[in-house]
């Protein structure tokens, strides 16, 4: 059997080769101590799986409470909250630096400056720094305790594409997809703790977001049998690159921006060219229910480094 060694370089891609994904799909880790059993399961993974250079876990994947009476459970996820600039958050990105990966643990209870409670997705660098962090705008109200943050965010990975994060109950809102591809994502980290019966139309709006933006929609959930598993990995086009079953497993897929610059010029199908469809001479069309617009001359996706 392999057996990954620290500081073993992950098979990170050429300018020109494609990133490969890791989906692990994994059931909820206690949250009393969940830093040990996190980093076996990345070195298992990553001895499995060499080629993964982003390995991506569910949301709250470090702070599991589903062992507690469920009444408890509240009080358990914000003493188990951590700030930004914790040992906790430290001990993962050194994680994400021993094995030099980009590496998102999933979403943690964040405790915001001012005593806030956020449910706050981290993406960490190779080198173990947190390049990008989330607090996820729509909470699953009226079950989850989380403020909803009011930000989103891009993030780009070097010279591999742009990531956009996203967390479980954003994916229904056609907004906040719409919006990380217009600030430049080409790849949606859409990560999941679905314990509900609606895993099956979170399918469906994974497909529809990955085509109606033109980039990769990665969609992660937590295994049976907390979670409803199914984490999926779709393509620019719509297509699905993979599925998985419910219990626990790692998809591996190849995620290139190439592709998404690719459809997005000749079109979906070869057709749908949906970031052309306006001209700058076209009047700007008013949306009532945001009070604002759309502007033909700001349609087209930005980049990161604009």
């Amino acid at each position: 059997m392999n057996t990954y060694q620290a500081g073993q370089v992950a098979a990170l891609p050429s300018e020109d080769g494609p990133l490969f994904i890791g989906l692990a799909q994994r059931s909820p880790i206690a949250y009393e101590n969940p830093l040990p059993q996190f980093r076996r399961d990345v070195a298992a993974t990553l001895a499995a799986r060499p080629e993964i250079g982003l390995l991506v876990y569910p949301e709250m994947h470090l702070h599991g409470t589903e062992h507690l009476p469920e009444a408890d459970r509240p009080a358990a996820l914000k003493s188990a909250a951590a700030a930004l600039d914790s040992t906790f958050v430290q001990a993962l990105g050194e994680i994400a630096a021993e094995f030099q990966i980009w590496l998102s643990p999933g979403s943690i209870g964040e405790r915001g400056p001012n005593g806030e409670f956020y449910n706050t997705q981290l993406l960490f660098d190779p080198a173990g720094q947190l390049r990008a962090h989330y607090r996820k705008i729509f909470p699953w109200r009226p079950f989850e305790p989380h403020l909803p943050g009011t930000e989103f965010s891009v993030t780009e990975m070097d010279s591999l594409g742009a990531a956009g994060l996203s967390i479980c109950y954003d994916a229904w809102f056609p907004e906040h997809s719409r919006q990380l591809a217009w600030l430049g994502a080409d790849l949606v980290l859409n990560i999941v703790k679905t314990t509900s019966d609606d895993r099956e139309q979170e399918l469906a709006l994974a497909r529809a977001n990955a085509i109606v933006n033109q980039n990769y929609m990665i969609s992660v959930n937590c295994a049976g049998p907390v979670g409803r598993g199914r984490s999926i990995a779709v393509g620019p086009e719509g297509w699905v690159l993979a599925e998985a079953g419910l219990g626990e497993e790692t998809l591996v897929v190849p995620f290139s921006r190439a592709e998404v610059t690719r459809v997005r010029t000749e079109g979906t199908a070869g057709s749908n060219r949906l970031w052309h469809q306006f001209g700058p001479t076209d009047a700007p069309v008013p949306l009532p229910m945001y009070e604002g617009r759309i502007d033909p001359r700001t349609w087209t996706p930005r980049t990161t480094a604009d």
